[in-house]
């Protein structure tokens, strides 16, 4: 079906473009984006866009506007988060500060209204309506299931956490001065219009929030009207502000924001440790002594040749191997992230269907939700430490703790250790994890493992935490 009107823009050119809507999901509430997969869902959030083409020209480039002009679309935007909304939630036991803030910027500065402890709501919107305060609520995919739905897509599509805030600003007023954020940026209009300002990066890809002066930033590059159903991205770093109109009641959008912390440099800050490890192991010149007294020395130039010398040796050995490991990295992710959103038995995910016994064949489940990590023994405390195989997911996640930092990490249980969410196993059960990982569907007896007890181990424990199915 062809978009009305759809007009999409690197904001600085707009251009007209026609495009396919998502098939709309008959068996359930009308919505413009498809949830068949996290890539069709990110092809729907961005359509027109092309995917390749959003990679090619946008993504850590430049920004995106894509103005729609459809009644479909708006009308789904506006079921996200509404203005309306508030005072039921307010009936939830908000707090301010950690469930949202009211504030307003007043001559360029961002000035905090908000009250101690818990959130009334007739206080609330007498701050919004007699003060111009703006609401910013925080992780509203706590509360609102759709917004569960695209987010926990995009955390299997991006593999990075994804988390959004939502803000209502009254008319004539501005919530925020110029700044700009450490995160990649997808703004969706819900309701009313927002008047937006652009300004060229002073720090391109930004690893931090920053305010940045009026006087300091120049003219916008680029100034548009943000209307119910268009999107914006734009790249981490991009300075931005923006305003409700006069005229217009208020506009509710909500900042969907990911690839915190998520760049080459931060990945390299958690493998390269593991790689030093695991190379001293067999260089001899990595186990050799540093200097005497270096740590004492203020001025260290002179050992910059043997560290460079040294550097380029990991990197040789890593050339060998192949084999770079994410640990951290890979498991604060699969730790934090939303767990999938199945409906109303989300919140009770249980194994089900046939045990598996050693001629049964099995098929993972949740492919996008769990990851596999080769880590020292965390429960070894002796002077050499084993390596083992760690199984992580996040079938068992809450999401009303999700990206609110208080997700509890609990402990174990006999045999196979449970460590937090997911599993432990020796490291000879490696390549039957990557057998099942790998496969569309496996025989148990057929693992690459040594006994049946073994084989069998294995899926029951898989089966256990539902990673897998009998079929």
């Amino acid at each position: 079906m062809p978009k009305k009107g759809g007009k999409t823009a690197d904001v600085a050119e707009e251009s007209q473009a026609q495009c396919k809507r998502p098939k709309l999901d008959t068996a359930a509430s009308p919505s413009v984006l498809s949830f068949e997969s996290p890539d069709s869902l990110f092809r729907s959030l961005i359509s027109p866009i092309e995917e390749e083409v959003f990679f090619r020209e946008y993504w850590e480039q430049k920004p995106l506007l894509v103005q729609r002009n459809d009644v479909l679309v708006a009308a789904y935007y506006q079921s996200l988060f509404q203005l309306a909304h508030l005072k039921e939630l307010c009936s939830q036991g908000l707090c301010y500060g950690r469930d949202l803030n009211v504030c307003r910027c007043v001559s360029g500065k961002k000035k905090v209204l908000n009250k101690e402890g818990r959130v009334n709501y007739m206080q609330l919107k007498k701050d919004f309506d007699q003060k111009k305060a703006t609401i910013q609520f925080h992780q509203p995919q706590r509360f609102k299931e759709e917004l569960w739905k695209i987010q926990e897509k995009l955390e299997c599509y991006f593999g990075s956490l994804v988390g959004s805030n939502v803000y209502i600003t009254p008319q004539g007023s501005q919530g925020l001065p110029p700044h700009y954020d450490d995160v990649e940026v997808f703004i969706l209009q819900l309701e009313g219009e927002k008047h937006w300002r652009l300004y060229k990066p002073t720090v391109p890809l930004a690893r931090e929030y920053n305010v940045e002066p009026e006087d300091r930033i120049g003219s916008p590059t680029h100034e548009f009207i943000l209307k119910p159903g268009d999107l914006l991205y734009f790249p981490r770093g991009t300075i931005h502000q923006a305003d409700t109109p006069e005229g217009i009641s208020h506009s509710t959008h909500v900042t969907i924001s990911t690839y915190q912390n998520n760049s080459w440099g931060d990945f390299l800050l958690d493998a390269i440790p593991g790689l030093v490890f695991d190379t001293a192991k067999e260089d001899v010149a990595l186990r050799t002594s540093i200097p005497r007294q270096l740590l004492m020395q203020v001025d260290t130039a002179d050992c910059t040749k043997k560290l460079s010398s040294l550097l380029r040796r990991l990197a040789d050995s890593l050339e060998n191997s192949r084999d770079l490991r994410s640990s951290d990295m890979k498991k604060d992710f699969i730790m934090h992230r939303l767990p999938p959103c199945l409906g109303c038995d989300s919140d009770h995910l249980t194994p089900g269907g046939k045990l598996p016994k050693i001629d049964s064949k099995i098929r993972l489940q949740f492919r996008d939700h769990a990851v596999i990590t080769v880590e020292p023994d965390q429960e070894n405390a002796d002077e050499i430490r084993r390596e083992m195989v760690y199984v992580y997911h996040c079938l068992k996640n809450r999401r009303e703790t999700h990206m609110m930092g208080t997700e509890d990490d609990t402990a174990s249980e006999d045999g196979l250790t449970r460590q937090s969410h997911g599993l432990r196993f020796p490291l000879s059960y490696l390549d039957a994890l990557k057998q099942i990982w790998s496969s569309s569907t496996v025989n148990v007896k057929e693992l690459n493992l040594t006994s049946d007890e073994e084989k069998e181990n294995l899926a029951l424990s898989l089966w256990t935490e539902c990673l897998i199915e009998v079929l």
